[in-house]
């Protein structure tokens, strides 16, 4: 609680100079590019984003909470490229095996996500000196995860379970043998299952739970959704030594805030070329995953009710084959991946899961499984044709 009044109290002047500048900015000067809030917002909403941008910013210390392991000590740590609430080249570890071909994440020994921060080793005697993680030795699967950007998720979370369900069913209707599914996982909000969404995986419901489980899991944040800390390599007696014991905040309503109100990345500029690349796009079977268009549902928010967004992505999950990251999470199996949405790409430097390609060619020809076939159509193009298709790709 303490953790909240202290941010509270840091914001409420800059708000309003905030909602100021924001409303001028859209009277007088075009939009930024990517990082602003949806434009047209009323002032109570810019004030909200200025509050979550805020918190979201905000390099939390063992006295509100961070640790005893993290990774970074803000959300903008990283995610901030191209700008704030963007993505980053900032690599997170996981770690699991198998035994007989049984999943385990290796919970007892910290999985399956490394914290490589701890508390207490900058000399500071009031603090335990906790033990940054490593991956066990007993791990089989060791998987780097890159950090995604949030522009625009406010529409996808107010997306229905029930429209993400019927595109799963209508692509399995095409019979062309590249259907998604959801990935049905836990909503600790509504103490059900529901439609996963977000992260590599769609392991993640709602912006909210992406926010806690974010919270706790990079950062250390306790909260009324994940109440309980991590154990330091699954060492639950170092919680002894634990600073802030109790959960350090309700829940991340201002972040929840903050992404809904994260403005979509607008469209790049276009030309001859790109428009026939998205044609090019469509006719060797890309959009089959990446569905261009889908609509938002019921919101209490004007901006994100019942909107038509371009994410270029069903936000499903496909059988990628060996460019499955191996893990399972929610009902995902080992070699299924949720299709990354392409809005924002110019802005991306590192791409795949785990960034390991470094230009776009390298990204379409590591699809397997489900991507095959749209891979071959690719690599069977002329020269000119991937041109055209990849300044599409560049104009996202």
């Amino acid at each position: 609680m303490r953790r909240l009044a202290v941010v509270l109290f840091c914001v409420v002047v800059p708000l309003t100079a905030y909602a100021q500048q924001a409303r001028r900015r859209s009277s007088v000067a075009p939009p930024l590019e990517v990082g602003g809030p949806i434009q047209g917002l009323p002032a109570p909403l810019l004030t909200a984003f200025g509050t979550g941008l805020l918190t979201f910013t905000f390099d939390e210390t063992p006295a509100t909470g961070l640790g005893p392991v993290y990774n970074e000590t803000s959300c903008s740590k990283c995610h901030n490229a191209p700008a704030v609430g963007g993505g980053g080249t900032r690599n997170v570890t996981r770690f699991a095996r198998r035994i007989n071909g049984v999943f385990d994440p290796m919970t007892d020994l910290g999985g399956t996500l490394v914290q490589d921060h701890a508390i207490g080793g900058d000399g500071d005697p009031s603090v335990h000196r906790f033990t940054p993680e490593t991956v066990p030795a007993s791990a089989t699967i060791v998987v780097q995860r890159r950090t995604t950007p949030l522009f625009g998720l406010g529409l996808v979370d107010f997306t229905t379970d029930a429209d993400l369900i019927a595109l799963a069913a209508a692509e399995a209707a095409r019979g062309d043998g590249v259907a998604g599914r959801v990935n049905i996982t836990d909503n600790i909000r509504t103490g059900t299952k529901t439609v996963g969404r977000f992260g590599w995986k769609a392991q993640v419901p709602s912006l909210g739970q992406f926010a806690s489980d974010a919270w706790l899991n990079e950062m250390g944040i306790t909260s009324l959704d994940f109440p309980k800390e991590n154990c330091p390599q699954g060492n639950c007696a170092e919680l002894a030594f634990n600073p802030a014991p109790h959960f350090n905040a309700l829940t991340p309503v201002d972040l929840q805030n903050y992404m809904w109100l994260l403005a979509a990345p607008p469209r790049g500029p276009q030309s001859a070329d790109s428009l026939e690349g998205e044609q090019i796009f469509q006719n060797i079977g890309c959009t089959g995953c990446h569905t261009p268009t889908l609509n938002s549902g019921s919101s209490p928010i004007a901006a994100l009710d019942h909107k038509t967004y371009h994410a270029y992505s069903d936000f499903l999950l496909h059988d990628m084959g060996s460019l499955g990251d191996d893990l399972e999470m929610g009902s995902s199996t080992g070699r299924e991946m949720r299709t990354a949405p392409l809005w924002g790409l110019r802005f991306i430097t590192r791409y795949l899961h785990d960034g390991r390609a470094t230009t776009l060619d390298q990204a379409i020809a590591a699809h397997e499984g489900q991507g095959a076939a749209s891979r071959d159509r690719f690599t069977a193009l002329t020269a000119d044709a991937k041109n055209k298709l990849l300044s599409f790709l560049r104009s996202l």
